[in-house]
């Protein structure tokens, strides 16, 4: 299995696609896992539409960032289907899945998003695929076994949080920017979890596990026990 950790979803920045392209190709077709809304965004399909819908005129705010990254790869954009939290079932979001190649989970909350995972019957569905996952943020951290917040603007504390279960060899900071919280909550986790922790700086870096190999794309930094 191959693993792509991102700090943002601008998979087309000229640091990720030397790499990438050997990963990412024209043929394959995309599941994004849209459920890393926040409650206080989204309570309705019209809300969900705004951050992923397509439309012709008005598209959602991610849904030219995300869909565009693929297109530079050479993916079709017939290729590439949203999960869609609202109007999808857990038939047909898990047939979605099982037919992609690529799992693409969105940035946001990760903490719901993994709860609405579950909600859907999705767990075992995800964890059996034998493709590649990515996700950017959220959807970076989701993949370990185990990942931990820093405090900011939405979450008041630290906290370790249950991931899918993909990775459990090391944390992720994401949205590194060597700051005294970031560097508390790292230091924290290298006391508790003796495990090392990459910080992906904001925007700037991104790690590949293919299976078992850690490739540090970009800006990353290495702390470890």
């Amino acid at each position: 299995m191959v693993n792509i950790l991102l700090d943002c979803y601008e998979i087309d920045s000229p640091y990720l696609q030397d790499c990438l392209k050997n990963y990412i190709k024209p043929n394959y077709s995309v599941a994004v896992v849209a459920f890393s809304f926040r409650d206080s965004e989204v309570k309705s399909l019209s809300d969900w539409n705004r951050l992923y819908g397509k439309k012709l005129f008005k598209k959602g705010k991610y849904y030219d960032g995300i869909v565009s990254g693929f297109l530079s790869y050479g993916i079709s954009e017939k290729n590439i289907t949203f999960i869609n939290y609202f109007t999808d079932t857990k038939e047909t979001a898990a047939e979605k899945i099982k037919q992609a190649d690529i799992i693409y989970f969105t940035g946001g909350a990760p903490e719901r998003m993994a709860e609405r995972i579950k909600e859907f019957d999705l767990t075992e569905v995800l964890k059996n695929h034998n493709g590649i996952v990515m996700g950017y943020s959220a959807g970076a951290v989701i993949q370990l076994s185990e990942y931990h917040l820093s405090p900011d603007d939405y979450y008041n504390e630290f906290n370790y949080y249950e991931g899918l279960g993909y990775l459990d060899s090391f944390y992720l900071e994401v949205h590194y920017a060597d700051t005294d919280v970031q560097n508390d909550a790292i230091k924290r986790v290298l006391q508790e979890r003796q495990k090392t922790v990459y910080a992906l700086a904001d925007r700037k870096g991104a790690i590949v596990a293919d299976n078992g190999n850690i490739k540090l794309l970009g800006d990353v930094q290495t702390f470890s026990v």
